[in-house]
């Protein structure tokens, strides 16, 4: 989306606001107000247009381009644009809705000439890789992006710091946390940009890199991220170290694994049947197979973006080392040290998650002291930028990390 002239960025100037399209910036008060990539898109358009009623499909256009979203998706976004610049749907000071036509930005815009509009490369080239060397000899790569307050991304299934960075998986994720923080992220061993060859994979070594990655950054304190078994990496970290970390979001996350879970034969049955399909899939190379996978993580995304995680999936690792993954992801427990853990506990969890059952949201409530479970309307394991509870993740991340 272009929100000024071409060739220069446009610093919008409103009440008490002010809006940087090149730095991806929203200020209120001299104090820069978190919002996701859609809720700043869409103010932006609506900035640079003010001249006149931006109808609601050439926003949805503009926004979401050729994707499809529905009418209360542009509502969600609007509403969340309108509370973060200090308006409201009665006042509409502010942001005017034409009904039946659109919207339109009617306060008054001072606009200056900020500089060169940066570029997808010149923003790519804002993601700082580094690495660091285990005492096994493993390389870890781990990446630093944004400024602020450190948060720290515990790594979880197949990551890949490069192609996660353009990703419409994971894009959005980096987007937002980078707005407020400096966001730490790495490829676990044996995938992304990580060194693949490995003998040991183990929720102990995944935690030492862990270890590794804090300590090569030079961080004291910090809140940490755990999405899916990067929970569980998160709450042993946690509670090695109790004095390095503020808090703990849990995002889809789990304390045990499938098989470790599974209470009757049939449970056993269908977790053991899980590990087999991906192991003949990868080990096949036979698309369909890895589509069950796609189908289970985002049942609520678009084909396109099944097809994003399928592609990001492979790119990431060797057939081998999946099947590594798999079995040791099925294994997993922590249910102990769970109950160890002595900082406040966020628990994110998508009600109608596939791949990780609601109910291990609620175990972990039960057995992490300090904590609570905020349940998200969504069936996505990985909650995707175009859906409501998109918004509800970031507010209630940042709410909670602010309050640590």
């Amino acid at each position: 989306m272009n929100a000024g002239r071409a060739g220069v960025s446009m610093v919008y100037r409103f009440e008490d606001c002010e809006l940087d399209p090149a730095r991806f910036e929203l200020r209120r008060e001299g104090e820069t107000i978190h919002v996701e990539r859609q809720v700043f898109d869409v103010l932006a358009y609506l900035l640079a247009h003010r001249d006149r009623v931006v109808t609601k499909a050439e926003l949805l256009d503009a926004v979401w381009g050729d994707r499809f979203v529905s009418d209360s998706a542009l509502t969600s976004r609007l509403k969340t644009a309108r509370r973060a610049i200090g308006d409201d749907g009665r006042d509409q000071r502010l942001i005017s809705t034409v009904y039946g036509v659109g919207y339109r930005f009617v306060a008054t815009v001072a606009d200056d000439v900020a500089g060169p509009l940066a570029s997808p490369a010149d923003r790519r080239a804002g993601q700082e890789i580094r690495y660091c060397t285990s005492p096994d000899g493993v390389r870890i790569a781990y990446a630093c992006t944004g400024s602020g307050p450190p948060l720290v991304k515990a790594a979880n299934w197949l990551t890949h710091l490069d192609l996660e960075w353009d990703s419409p998986i994971w894009a959005h994720w980096i987007d937002a946390l980078s707005a407020r923080h400096r966001l730490v992220r790495y490829d676990e061993r044996g995938c992304g940009l990580s060194d693949w060859e490995v003998d040991d994979i183990s929720l102990e070594s995944w935690v030492e890199d862990l270890e590794l990655v804090v300590d090569s950054v030079g961080l004291d304190r910090f809140p940490l991220l755990g999405v899916s078994q990067g929970g569980a990496v998160a709450l042993a970290y946690a509670v090695r170290h109790p004095e390095r970390v503020s808090c703990i979001v849990l995002a889809g996350a789990y304390v045990r694994g499938r098989l470790v879970r599974a209470t009757s034969p049939e449970e056993r049955e269908e977790a053991l049947l899980d590990m087999q399909v991906g192991r003949v899939g990868w080990r096949r190379d036979d698309p369909a197979y890895r589509q069950v996978f796609a189908a289970q993580f985002l049942p609520d995304a678009d084909r396109a973006r099944w097809d994003a995680f399928n592609a990001l999936q492979r790119a990431t690792t060797s057939t081998e080392n999946v099947v590594r993954f798999l079995d040791t992801f099925a294994g997993i427990d922590v249910s102990d040290l769970a109950r160890r853990v002595s900082c406040p506990t966020l628990v994110l969890h998508a009600r109608r998650d596939r791949r990780v059952p609601m109910e291990q949201a609620r175990e972990i409530a039960a057995l992490v002291p300090d904590s609570r479970v905020h349940l998200l309307d969504s069936g996505n394991h990985i909650v995707m930028a175009d859906e409501p509870a998109w918004s509800e993740v970031l507010t209630e991340l940042e709410d909670f990390v602010d309050r640590c």
